[in-house]
């Protein structure tokens, strides 16, 4: 087994002192923040204390099998709010309305698990009833920020030959424009509905849930005649673990600690262009 260890700040020297704790055969430079420590006898025990290592240093730890590389998969499925963007789109919407807590705390509801998501975001978006549709374009013009190292990571990823899905459990206001500005390949999200210039609180059709999620990245894989093991799925919320469930590799970003707990990797401290190190 390898560990990956990446930091945004992190210095050389304590990098290499939670890599000694694993006794490595060796250990590769990666890069400024990047080393990898190779041949480790794995073991639960030495998975939490390099974690607990790792965490009070500000460092992201990821043990991978040797020899995985981005060549060994043909698809990157992301998540959309607060994974390769910085903001929740709807909570952001909301604030237009005056009314982003009462929608930012059922956001945070979803997300760490504790509502059910169609119901939540039936919820949000009839708060919105009424708003004026230009605050989706002020949203997006003044607010949505791409996450660090998206660009970076999705540069890599179409360089090495593969596709690119952005699925959400937002709005295609967003999702198409991302989809334009970034050179994605496929999007599916939700559709807001507006009559007359105005939000009617109201989606069209059925909502991208959790297994919405899991069958579109199921159905472009199909589309595309691979195997749900070489997609990558990149997630933060408990809406994302049915999609991540079906990945061969699963990446819990800056996530809610119920999905940390489950993917594969967890980058907490650096960017998204972070997988791109473990996949060195």
């Amino acid at each position: 087994m390898n560990l990956v260890l990446q930091s945004l700040d992190a210095t050389p020297d304590t990098l290499r002192r939670i890599a000694a704790l694993a006794n490595p055969a060796r250990v590769t430079q990666l890069g400024e923040r990047a080393i990898r420590a190779e041949d480790i006898a794995f073991s639960d025990v030495l998975k939490q204390t390099i974690e607990v290592a790792a965490n009070a240093a500000g460092i992201d730890a990821t043990f991978i099998a040797p020899g995985r590389t981005l060549a060994d998969f043909k698809l990157v499925a992301m998540d959309m709010d607060s994974t390769l963007i910085t903001i929740e789109c709807i909570d952001e919407i909301a604030d237009m309305q005056g009314l982003k807590p009462q929608v930012a705390a059922i956001t945070e509801a979803a997300m760490r698990g504790e509502l059910e998501f169609a119901e939540s975001l039936t919820r949000r978006v009839a708060l919105l009833a009424g708003l004026d549709a230009a605050a989706l374009e002020r949203v997006y013009e003044e607010r949505l920020a791409i996450s660090l190292g998206g660009e970076a990571m999705l540069a890599a990823v179409r360089a090495a030959g593969l596709r690119t899905l952005l699925v959400s459990g937002g709005f295609t206001f967003f999702t198409e424009r991302l989809k334009a500005r970034l050179g994605l390949d496929y999007t599916h999200a939700n559709v807001l509905e507006i009559v007359d210039g105005k939000l009617t609180g109201r989606v069209l059709g059925g909502i991208v849930d959790a297994e919405e999620k899991k069958r579109t990245v199921e159905r472009v894989c199909a589309d595309i005649g691979i195997d749900t093991a070489q997609a990558i799925v990149m997630g933060d919320g408990a809406n994302d673990l049915s999609m991540m469930s079906v990945a061969g590799l699963s990446v819990a970003f800056r996530a809610k600690p119920v999905v940390r707990a489950q993917a594969d990797v967890a980058l907490s401290y650096t960017g998204l262009d972070g997988l791109l190190a473990i996949l060195a």
